[in-house]
Order: structure tokens, then C-alpha cells, then sequence
């Protein structure tokens, strides 16, 4: 059973930076994808962005330009670098990932960010 663990979340003011890291633990071959997903009081969770294992991105279009995702493979980690925050991206961030061979979808237990103007 695969443990995801998120962390780097905080309180931070509009404009400034956050990077988050998941840490995954367990009995684990490897990841096809891994990603981060948000979701904020009242809304639905949503993607943020995704890296396969061969590292192409993908982004949602509200984070295009601002957040960088990235993983490594030999530590079983994925990372979300989170720059000129807004008010809007407050919310629990949650990772997400799909391992080789048994496509298993696993989450973690999210990280508050919270962006104050």
C-alpha cells in the first residue's frame, strides 16, 4: 500500500512563493504519472499539473506561467514550485499518483495554501 505524504503548504502574501513536495512510501516498482490537484471551499477539485515518468508536463491554464512541476524518479517525490500567488490559488493541494504495472491511483491528505492580498 502506497503512503503519500504532502507538505510545504502555509499562509503567504499575493505575489510571493511556495514550493510543495510529496513524498511517497511503501512497497513502490514506480509512478506513470504523478500530479497535483487543488480544491477550494465550495468547488470541485481540479488539476493543477501532471509529469509522466518521462517528465513531459501539463498544466492547467490558470497556473500556466507561474508553476513549475517536477519529479524524481529515484526518490519517488514530486514537486510543485508555486510563484506570484494570487488570492484565487488558496486551497487544499492534494498529490496524486498512478503506479506502473497495477495503475493503482493513490492521494495524499492535502496541504493547506492560503494567499492573502
Amino acid at each position: 500500500q502506497v503512503q503519500l505524504v504532502e507538505s510545504g503548504g502555509g499562509l503567504v502574501q499575493a505575489g510571493g512563493s511556495l514550493r510543495l513536495s510529496c513524498a511517497a512510501s511503501g512497497r513502490v516498482f514506480g509512478f506513470n504519472a504523478m500530479g497535483w490537484y487543488r480544491q477550494a471551499p465550495g468547488k470541485q477539485r481540479e488539476l493543477v499539473a501532471t509529469v509522466s515518468r518521462g517528465r513531459s508536463t501539463n498544466y492547467a491554464d490558470f497556473v500556466k506561467g507561474r508553476f513549475t512541476i517536477s519529479r524524481d524518479n529515484a526518490k519517488n517525490t514530486v514537486s510543485l514550485q508555486m510563484n506570484s500567488l494570487k488570492p484565487e490559488d488558496t486551497a487544499v493541494y492534494y498529490c496524486n499518483t498512478e503506479e506502473i504495472i497495477t495503475r493503482r491511483s493513490s492521494w495524499g491528505q492535502g496541504t493547506q495554501v492560503t494567499v492573502y492580498s
